[in-house]
C-alpha cells in the first residue's frame, strides 16, 4: 500500500474526477448560520470551512436550489448573484487551504412552511401528504421558532420541468461559485427521496406508481447536473431504511435497489450511502440484520465508488473499510467539533466534544472556536474571527 500503510482510512482513493489523499470525508452538516438577508454564506462561513479543509472532501452544507426549497431558517442559497459571490469566497479559502469543495444541491420539498416560502406560498412535494414535526423557522422578532408542519401542494405535472430547472441552475451556479462538483441530495426525507420513496409519493402520472416512475425526477436531476459537470464531478446521496421527516417505503430493498442499479448508468464520482446501522454501529454493536443487508445490496449492485456515512468512529470506519463495505467513510458531528480530525485520527489522540446547543444559529461559539491539535499544544495562535454573522 502506499506509504507503506496499513491502513485504509489513509490510503489516497480517486472518486471520478477527484483525487483524494487519503479517506476521511466531511458529511453535509446544516449549521443556520448564513447572512441574512438573502441566505448569504458570511466570511465566518469561510473561516469555518477553511478550518476543515485537510478532510479528503468537504460536502457542504445543504445548500437550496431554490427559494422554494428552503425548509429552514438561515440555511444558505445558490439561487442568486450575492450567494454565488459569497460561496466562491468560501471555495477560495478552503483550495487557499489545500482542500477540495463540492455542494450539496437540495430541495426540502414538504419539510417546509409558509413562512420560508416565497409569497408565503405552500411548500410542494409529490403529494399532498403532510409531515409530522415542527419546521424552524425565524419569526416576526427575528427570533428562531419551531412550528408545526403544515400539508404541502401536490405538484402538478407541467411543474416538473421547472424544478429540474431549479437543479440545472444550482449545478450551474455551483460552478461559478468555484466549486470541484456537486452532490444531488435525495435523502432524509427531502423532495427527491419523497419522490422516491411509496409512503410520500401517490401519484398516479409518470412520476407514481412504479418504482421507475418514482425515480424519473431524481434521474432526471442526475443528467441535467452531468451535463452542466460532467458525470466525473457529481455525486448522488441516499438513505434507504430511514425514517428521518416522518418517511416510509413500502419495499425499500426494491426501491433502492433500482436506484442503484439505475445510476451506474451515469459513471458518477460515487454514490453516497447513509448508513442505515449507524444507530448499532455508533454503540459498538452489531449492525441490525436488515440494514446490513441494505448496505450490501447497495455495495453489491452500485459498481462504482461508494461513500458511507453514520455513526462512525476511526476504528469501526477502518474495519468497515477493510470489509469492503464502502471505499471512503464521511464524518459528520467529529468534523463539526475537530476540525483537523484526518490528523487526529493519524495521531490517535483524544477528540473534541461537540456542543450541541450550538449546532443551529449563532455565531462563531461552537462553529469556529473548536481548537486544532496545533492550537491546543501552542503551536499558533488562535484565529480571531468575526463574531457577528447575520
Amino acid at each position: 500500500m502506499a506509504g507503506g500503510s496499513a491502513e485504509l482510512l489513509f490510503e489516497p482513493v480517486r472518486l471520478g474526477g477527484l483525487e483524494l489523499p487519503h479517506r476521511i470525508v466531511m458529511a453535509p452538516l446544516t449549521r443556520s448560520r448564513a447572512r441574512q438577508p438573502g441566505n448569504v454564506p458570511a466570511p465566518l462561513n469561510a473561516c469555518y470551512y477553511a478550518q476543515r479543509a485537510s478532510a479528503a472532501l468537504i460536502i457542504t452544507e445543504a445548500t437550496q436550489v431554490s427559494m422554494q426549497g428552503q425548509g429552514y431558517a438561515w440555511t444558505p442559497g445558490i439561487h442568486s448573484r450575492e450567494q454565488i459571490d459569497s460561496w466562491q469566497q468560501v471555495s477560495e479559502a478552503v483550495h487557499e487551504a489545500g482542500g477540495r469543495m463540492v455542494m450539496q444541491l437540495w430541495h426540502v420539498g414538504r419539510i417546509s412552511h409558509p413562512a420560508l416560502q416565497p409569497d408565503q406560498m405552500l411548500p410542494v412535494a409529490p403529494s399532498a401528504i403532510g409531515a409530522s414535526g415542527q419546521a424552524f423557522i425565524e419569526n416576526e422578532r427575528g427570533e428562531p421558532e419551531l412550528v408545526p408542519f403544515v400539508a404541502p401542494r401536490s405538484l402538478q405535472l407541467e411543474e416538473m420541468p421547472y424544478l429540474v430547472r431549479q437543479y440545472t441552475r444550482g449545478a450551474r451556479n455551483a460552478q461559478r461559485a468555484g466549486m470541484d462538483g456537486v452532490e444531488v441530495h435525495a435523502a432524509n426525507g427531502y423532495l427527491l427521496d419523497q419522490f422516491l420513496e411509496s409512503g410520500t409519493n401517490q401519484r398516479t402520472d409518470e412520476y407514481g406508481g412504479s418504482v421507475q416512475n418514482r425515480a424519473r425526477l431524481l434521474m432526471e436531476v442526475v443528467e441535467t447536473a452531468c451535463e452542466v459537470w460532467g458525470p466525473e464531478r457529481v455525486g448522488v446521496r441516499i438513505s434507504p431504511l430511514g425514517s428521518f421527516n416522518d418517511m416510509s417505503d413500502d419495499n425499500p430493498e426494491e426501491t433502492f435497489g433500482h436506484v442503484a442499479e439505475r445510476l451506474n448508468d451515469y459513471n458518477l464520482a460515487y454514490l453516497h450511502l447513509i448508513n442505515p446501522a449507524s444507530a448499532q454501529v455508533e454503540q459498538g454493536l452489531p449492525p441490525a440484520p436488515r440494514a446490513l443487508r441494505m448496505v450490501e445490496l447497495i455495495r453489491s449492485t452500485y459498481r462504482g465508488k461508494l461513500v458511507l456515512c453514520g455513526g462512525f468512529d476511526r476504528d469501526s470506519a477502518e474495519a468497515w473499510l477493510k470489509m469492503g463495505r464502502a471505499d471512503v467513510i464521511a464524518f459528520g458531528r467529529k468534523f463539526l467539533a475537530n476540525p483537523d480530525l484526518p490528523e487526529r485520527f493519524r495521531q490517535r489522540v483524544p477528540l473534541n466534544k461537540d456542543d450541541s446547543s450550538t449546532y443551529y444559529g449563532g455565531g462563531a461559539k461552537g462553529y469556529t472556536d473548536y481548537p486544532s491539535l496545533a492550537q491546543e499544544r501552542g503551536e499558533q495562535p488562535k484565529e480571531s474571527v468575526d463574531e457577528t454573522w447575520r
